[in-house]
């Protein structure tokens, strides 16, 4: 896809200003959109939902001054391969590749740059908002909008659509190596992590890339990526390994001890089998895999079959065949303080017992009360609860767990939630949340986020966020 240019983008926002219109006065105002990322069950709506179809692109790149202008419903991976050429990327690359920027910006993105670079929404320098009240405004973090550009990371659309985001990108070179570090107890671990946060080095090698897998209890691995002129730089392997093909990457942790990509398959290599799942759909079996398209080795590829079991309940009545216990679906992200690390580990392993999971650490850029880099402010994004100069390790895991009958109370994902408040963490909102009203609004600002909706939808035609991410509406 070329870029898209700003007459043609122009003309998709008046087509997004025309499907507003034609929205009965009063009814829900969504996104009339076919695809998503999020894991949680949303009511159906019947009215006409907001024309987005001309807004997935990139309007245009400055590669003197390293940013992008790009629509709010690009995906990731045709961000990437516009930038790439120019031997440039987002600063954090979520690890699918149909996650859009705005979804990214709103919600939830984090990968290896993680940190070092923060989320998604914190190398935005402007944007577009379409709001609830139906106007589109430019929020930047020195203007009359600079609540809403501050408050909408993590408000998941309840204060309107991202149209055009602004962002910085940094160089990348044409190879990444990879080191696989093992660890066999957690306080090692996250020793290690807070230390490479700090210095972006280990054993005296620059660090620009760093995540991790928690196989087993007593079984972790830190990824630490390089970014290599060429290949065969350092002590890293001549030729780079293809994990497109029949090798599956998250096994590669345990099975060597460096590796090289190059830039491009590492920025998407846990989306190839959408990081260990694809093994549910048998893509990991090695003679299925031989027949299994390349090209339809991807998430989204995955995630249409979970969509489709979950209409037509496959596994469920595969599982009552067969006589095993109902299964809780348990699919979160949360960011835990690193000295806490193990502690949520071990108990995990306890109550959830779901192995392996993603460690990805990350730590806020520094910025000011009016969200501009390099200030002090201890929570620089109200709606989204990171605290300044602390470094997280986000766990991601994903998967289902024999529960029994009472499954459908989901006795797991609310331990879990449990879990993270007590360790004083962050649970993401894409997928099952379970808060009270009062606890929801203490941990999400909800004061501060009610009169920034206030303000931009004042006739509340926008879901708001904890109907959103608790009320499933």
């Amino acid at each position: 896809m070329g870029l898209v240019g700003w007459t043609e983008h122009e003309r998709a926002v008046e087509r997004l200003r025309a499907s507003y219109a034609a929205i009965p006065a009063g009814a829900p105002v969504r996104l009339a959109k076919r695809t998503s990322n999020l894991f949680r069950d949303r009511s159906a709506v019947s009215v006409p939902g907001l024309d987005v179809s001309g807004l997935g692109g990139v309007i245009a790149i400055d590669p003197a001054a390293r940013t992008a202008d790009v629509q709010g419903m690009c995906t990731y991976e045709h961000l990437v391969d516009a930038t790439l050429p120019h031997g440039l990327i987002p600063l954090v690359v979520p690890q699918l590749r149909t996650i859009t920027l705005g979804g990214a910006v709103t919600g939830l993105g984090i990968e290896s740059t993680s940190f070092r670079n923060g989320l998604p929404h914190e190398s935005v320098l402007e944007m577009d908002v379409f709001t609830g009240g139906g106007d589109v405004v430019t929020a930047r973090p020195d203007n009359e909008h600079a609540d809403l550009f501050r408050t909408f990371p993590n408000s998941y659309g309840s204060l309107g659509y991202a149209t055009r985001l602004r962002i910085q990108l940094e160089p990348i070179a044409p190879y990444v190596g990879l080191r696989h570090v093992r660890f066999d107890d957690t306080d090692l671990l996250a020793k290690t992590i807070a230390e490479i946060t700090d210095t972006r080095e280990w054993d005296g090698i620059r660090v620009d890339g760093l995540d991790g897998v928690a196989f087993e209890p007593g079984e972790y691995y830190l990824t630490l990526a390089t970014w290599l002129d060429t290949p065969g730089d350092g002590d890293w392997p001549r030729h780079a390994s293809d994990y497109v093909g029949q090798q599956i990457f998250y096994r590669s942790l345990r099975e060597r001890e460096t590796d090289l990509l190059t830039a491009f398959d590492y920025l998407w290599r846990w989306d190839t089998d959408w990081f260990w799942c694809s093994g549910a759909f048998g893509a990991q079996n090695p003679r299925i895999r031989r027949v299994w398209p390349r090209r339809w080795r991807r998430s989204d590829v995955y995630y249409r079959l979970v969509t489709l079991d979950r209409r037509f309940g496959i596994m469920d009545r595969l599982d009552r065949r067969a006589g095993r216990p109902r299964r809780e679906r348990v699919i979160q992200d949360v960011e835990i303080p690193v000295e806490r690390l193990g502690e949520f580990l071990d108990r995990f392993d306890g109550e959830v017992g779901m192995r392996p999971v993603w460690l990805c650490p990350l730590r806020l850029r520094n910025h000011d009360a009016a969200g501009k880099p390099s200030g002090t402010a201890r929570r620089p994004w109200p709606t989204y609860p990171l605290e300044q100069g602390v470094t997280y390790v986000n766990v991601g895991f994903w998967g289902t767990v024999e529960v029994g009958p009472e499954a459908p109370q989901a006795p797991r994902n609310r331990a879990v939630e449990r879990l993270v408040s007590e360790l004083g963490g962050h649970k993401s909102l894409y997928s099952e949340a379970f808060y009270d009203r009062a606890t929801f609004d203490r941990l999400y600002d909800g004061p501060h986020l009610a009169a920034v909706k206030e303000r931009y939808d004042p006739e509340q035609r926008l879901t708001t966020l904890y109907d959103k991410a608790v009320r499933d509406r």
